[in-house]
């Protein structure tokens, strides 16, 4: 497993661009990769990269983000998809931050996942890039590949993740959602991967693959 995606890292290589929340999550700051993971679901990531600054900006801080109206969230996060709820949602997190937790983001796996419209995916990532601490962030690139390579047998990217929690390196529990998503997106995509030249592909078990280029 681990030289499967020591070739991904290096055949993706250094000059792929970072994704939006990698770029927030330099900063160290729990907040910032919070709001800009929850801009980023079911979002273009060339969306996010905009949106999660421009409202960053106005409302770098819990306490900042809980006095905006949830127009004004929506109108600077706009066009992320569900615009609106997630208005909702990033206001109501903020509020109860202030209210619960003294403008303090949870650096617990459960903390996080109590706040409504906080998932997994959403959780660990804060945990991981705003955190510091172990965690493995399965999106749908993760899950998908994993499967493919045959590194796992699972129907949900929540099963994906606990059993890459037992059979993975600890070393590649962080940096493995920025390999996948990069190669998914590039090379290994949902329909007709790129297989002829894939880094993997001698030991790849190739599952669910019905076409591929």
């Amino acid at each position: 497993m681990s030289s499967a995606l020591s070739r991904i890292a290096r055949f993706v290589g250094r000059g792929a661009d970072a994704l939006a929340v990698t770029k927030i999550s330099r900063t160290r700051e729990p907040f910032r990769v919070l709001v800009a993971t929850i801009i980023s679901l079911r979002t273009k990531d060339e969306v996010t990269d905009v949106a999660a600054p421009r409202l960053l900006a106005v409302a770098p801080t819990p306490e900042a983000m809980a006095r905006l109206p949830p127009a004004r969230i929506a109108r600077l996060i706009y066009p992320a998809g569900f615009y609106r709820t997630k208005a909702l949602t990033l206001r109501a997190i903020a509020r109860t931050l202030m209210r619960d937790h003294g403008g303090r983001v949870p650096d617990t796996l459960e903390g996080l996942l109590a706040f409504k419209g906080v998932g997994r995916k959403t959780a660990n990532l804060v945990l991981t890039m705003g955190w510091g601490k172990p965690g493995i962030c399965v999106d749908t690139h993760v899950h998908r590949i994993s499967n493919r390579l045959g590194f796992v047998r699972t129907r949900t990217p929540d099963d994906t993740e606990q059993v890459l929690r037992r059979r993975l390196p600890s070393r590649w529990w962080i940096p493995i959602n920025d390999v996948l998503v990069a190669f998914g997106r590039t090379h290994c995509g949902p329909l007709s991967p790129r297989c002829s030249t894939c880094p993997v592909g001698t030991v790849c078990a190739r599952e669910g693959v019905t076409r591929s280029r």
